[in-house]
């Protein structure tokens, strides 16, 4: 399964629009949202979704998080994040 990057983009956009500026979501929801449920399907998008998502958070449209704190997206970033709407409430 692929996704374009725009199908990518705008789904992190709507999922992150959806739930609201004080809340994230997870990278495995937009796969899952682009592939469906069938894990091994939506895995293959786990990076794809998280290279968009750090260009997305470069261009300041959406921030990363890593244990609830904003991430520098030219940072390297590895493990666990979320993805919310730029200029959302600091969670934590």
């Amino acid at each position: 399964m692929t996704a374009d990057r725009t199908a990518i983009e705008r789904t992190i956009l709507a999922l992150c629009a959806a739930r609201g500026p004080e809340r994230s979501i997870c990278p495995s929801e937009v796969a899952r949202a682009l592939a469906g449920d069938d894990e091994k399907v939506w895995r293959l998008l786990m990076h794809p979704v998280r290279e968009e998502a750090l260009r997305l958070a470069r261009a300041g449209r959406v921030e990363i998080l890593r244990k609830g704190k904003t991430q520098d997206p030219n940072a390297g970033i590895r493990g666990v994040i979320r993805l919310r709407i730029a200029g959302g409430e600091r969670e934590g």
